[in-house]
């Protein structure tokens, strides 16, 4: 009996032990090192940067644009003005941690800090997503019925969605990364350039039935989400075959939305890949600013009134 109850004492401290090792793990993690990085990393560093360099400048331009022109204040500008300030959102999550990686060649980062990120990154994602679904049931309304457009697009309703817009995405990433932190890591390599969620959960030498399931449901909102979206522009190009003045606006107003959908949807197909936090958020505000009428004639005025001064 004595021999049964030490053998059990010292399975017990194993796995004690275990699990204290597996705790100093997950206090860091360490993210993958980019190709060759010690002998590129100026190289990566001034590329980046200018990446993100022009992606706070032509977003925050073309939201102070929308801000300052009253001209612009109608809910398609103000849900646009809502994708830059969300590009700008995501990719400073990515951006300045990762430039930071390159000049001082450390690759490491706090669990609270690498779960923060993953939230981050994961409500950019799913917030571009809602707010294309928005800007698509807002053209919806405006050319399918023009005369209850003011009345149903009006600031209550477009705060509402607006709200819907940040809140969904926060609300399914708070649960999504609490179920992720509940698990003990055996492992503590991100083979990634930055945190996300799914990686996390890898790690751990825990069951994830329940982070798998709801890691389906989300990719499954997902589907739905771009199904709803692509069903809208359908149904509004089958409205626009009958009149020539829904097919300019069409062409004016929806074809840019269509863009950013694709685009986003193409970066998406390597899920979270790099390419979600360079293209979107560089391509959005030069596709809308190039295509919309309105905001690529207000944007000229700007430069104008620059010049001037």
């Amino acid at each position: 009996m004595d021999f049964c109850q030490k053998k059990k004492k010292k399975r017990l401290l194993v796995v004690v032990e275990y699990m204290m090792d597996n705790m100093t793990h997950f206090t860091t993690f360490t993210l993958m090192e980019p190709h060759n990085a010690k002998s590129y990393r100026y190289i990566y560093f001034t590329c980046f940067l200018f990446l993100y360099v022009m992606i706070l400048f032509l977003n925050i331009w073309l939201s102070v644009v929308i801000v300052l022109e009253k001209a612009l204040h109608e809910p398609m500008y103000i849900f646009l003005c809502n994708l830059c300030v969300n590009d700008i959102y995501g990719t400073t999550a990515f951006y300045p941690k990762f430039l930071h990686d390159l000049i001082f060649n450390s690759y490491v980062i706090p669990s609270y800090m690498c779960a923060f990120q993953a939230f981050v990154v994961y409500t950019y994602v799913m917030c571009e997503y809602t707010t294309l679904a928005v800007m698509a049931y807002d053209r919806h309304v405006a050319i399918c019925q023009p005369l209850d457009y003011h009345s149903k697009m009006n600031k209550f309703s477009c705060s509402i969605l607006l709200g819907l817009c940040w809140v969904i995405p926060f609300l399914i990433m708070f649960i999504a990364v609490f179920l992720s932190n509940r698990l003990v890591p055996c492992r503590n390599h991100i083979d990634k350039l930055f945190c996300d969620n799914w990686s996390i959960v890898k790690l751990s030498c825990e069951s994830t039935v329940i982070n798998n399931i709801y890691g389906f449901i989300f990719i499954s909102l997902y589907f739905s989400l771009v199904v709803v979206i692509m069903m809208s522009y359908i149904k509004l190009i089958i409205a626009c075959k009958a009149s020539l003045e829904c097919r300019r606006k069409f062409w004016q107003t929806c074809v840019p939305h269509v863009i950013s959908l694709i685009n986003l949807t193409i970066s998406f197909q390597n899920f979270l890949a790099l390419e979600m936090l360079i293209v979107p958020p560089l391509a959005n505000p030069v596709i809308y600013g190039f295509k919309l009428h309105e905001v690529r004639k207000r944007i000229f005025k700007s430069f104008v009134n620059i010049r001037k001064q």
